[in-house]
């Protein structure tokens, strides 16, 4: 499992005080992205950076997030690897600790892409032992 933290904006905020739904995307996205292009480029796998497209999106609300300045805590683990996709599970919890309540439960689905001839690829073996090395073993 990877642990993202990430920290809702003022601007992130709908009229009733909490994280928008749109807003929310784009935390998971956040929450995402470091483990993707800057750890997997750390590893020597460049190629998540130049290409990889959201196939499915899925958001179950729990509770609201409210923003009050402080991170929430984003669970991230690999739920499907398949040869030319992976499907992510997010945990975000109300706050910064695993203890704190959980807000929403997601799910994306990821295809990696290549950018120059618009198509998508295969992942390599590389690519999927790093996913599985670093993602698997979350509880579900």
């Amino acid at each position: 499992m990877y642990v993202a933290m990430v920290r809702p904006r003022w601007s992130d905020m709908d009229v009733f005080g909490h994280v928008n739904h749109a807003k929310m995307v784009t935390l998971l996205e956040e929450a995402r992205v470091p483990l993707l292009f800057d750890e997997a480029g750390r590893a020597g796998l460049a190629e998540f950076a130049k290409g990889m497209v959201v196939v499915d999106l899925a958001v179950r609300y729990h509770a609201p997030i409210v923003v009050n300045g402080q991170q929430i805590r984003v669970d991230v683990a690999l739920r499907d690897l398949k040869f030319a996709s992976l499907t992510l599970g997010y945990t975000v919890h109300s706050g910064p600790l695993q203890e704190d309540k959980v807000a929403v439960t997601a799910q994306t689905v990821l295809a990696p892409y290549e950018v120059a001839t618009e198509r998508p690829r295969r992942l390599t073996e590389e690519e999927r032992a790093f996913l599985r090395t670093r993602l698997e073993g979350a509880d579900d």
